[in-house]
């Protein structure tokens, strides 16, 4: 079943990835347009909305987060179109993982804070307005133009000089998602959609890897050794007036000392069969970036423009 889907933030993260899964699944691609579209004018027709819009650099969450929500809501509202957000794991705290739908949302961060009363206006307008809504969550991001993520400039930053630098504890599980596949998972649930409740809870299992696993897997695919060191937290204070999102990423940093992976069942429940990419064809593009050429602090965008957002990436 196929039929028109509303990109909400379609040059971001994950809504670039999103609208290039619902093409290659033959559906029909809007991509909304801030500048000329307004809910009103683009929702209708729309079969499900993707919103892949979220503030860059962590800037102005108390205030962005909920506009547009508001306006993924209002747009999903003008069109009857089932809603599909990308969730993430701020909400979780430093609980016990693995965390699933059933877990309590008690954030330990103003953004986890956030999120949480994000996910509440949009339980409120299932339950007031009778919208439906499916929440995606997943982990950090892998994506294939790694620019601006935690793994491209910051982990791999130093591949080149043979340097893996790992943000938190390297023993610990942390959770990862591949964006091509988060995207087709998304395709896959607005298929099923009628099947799903109201309101779905579906984190995404991805990759959970320690900080080893992964240095490993990239040594594999550098086809050297590498050096591990731990990423310079210290250097984000320094680059604050220069990297926007330097504030924000020193506050999720409990996040790479907190062991967590993201419970797979709803997830198996809702998308039996769903093949995932293996590790190292998620990872090779990320690799190849990073020893091809070295990226400047003075251009590079640390983003935060989707799910998963558990990075400078989602989120």
């Amino acid at each position: 079943m196929t039929g028109t889907v509303l990109i909400l933030g379609a040059t971001g993260r994950f809504g670039r990835n999103a609208a290039t899964a619902f093409e290659a699944a033959g559906w029909t691609v809007r991509r909304y347009d801030r500048r000329t579209d307004t809910p009103q004018t683009a929702a209708p027709g729309a079969d499900v909305i993707v919103n892949g819009m979220n503030p860059p650099d962590y800037r102005d969450w108390d205030t962005e987060v909920p506009r547009i929500t508001a306006l993924a809501i209002a747009a999903a509202r003008a069109s009857g179109a089932t809603l599909i957000v990308p969730g993430n794991v701020y909400n979780f705290g430093t609980q016990p993982a693995p965390w699933g739908p059933d877990t309590p949302q008690r954030p330990v961060t103003g953004k986890g804070r956030v999120r949480v009363e994000m996910e509440r206006a949009l339980r409120a307008a299932v339950e007031d307005h009778g919208l439906r809504v499916i929440i995606l969550r997943a982990g950090d991001f892998i994506d294939d133009a790694p620019a601006g993520t935690w793994l491209g400039e910051g982990i791999l930053r130093g591949l080149r000089r043979g340097r893996v630098a790992y943000p938190g504890r390297a023993d610990i599980p942390h959770a990862w998602a591949y964006l091509p596949d988060l995207a087709r998972a998304a395709v896959v649930l607005a298929e099923r959609r009628d099947a799903l409740p109201a309101c779905a809870d579906i984190p995404f299992p991805g990759h959970t890897l320690t900080g080893d696993a992964l240095a490993q897997a990239v040594e594999a695919l550098a086809g050297r050794p590498l050096r591990r060191t731990r990423f310079p937290w210290w250097m984000l204070r320094l680059l604050s007036p220069v990297v926007p999102a330097a504030p924000g990423m020193r506050e999720m940093r409990y996040l790479w000392d907190t062991p967590h992976s993201l419970d797979g069942t709803a997830f198996r429940a809702a998308l039996p069969g769903f093949a995932a990419s293996p590790l190292d064809k998620a990872l090779a593009p990320v690799v190849a970036a990073a020893q091809g050429s070295a990226i400047s602090t003075q251009t590079s965008r640390w983003s935060d423009d989707t799910v998963s957002d558990p990075s400078p990436t989602s989120a």
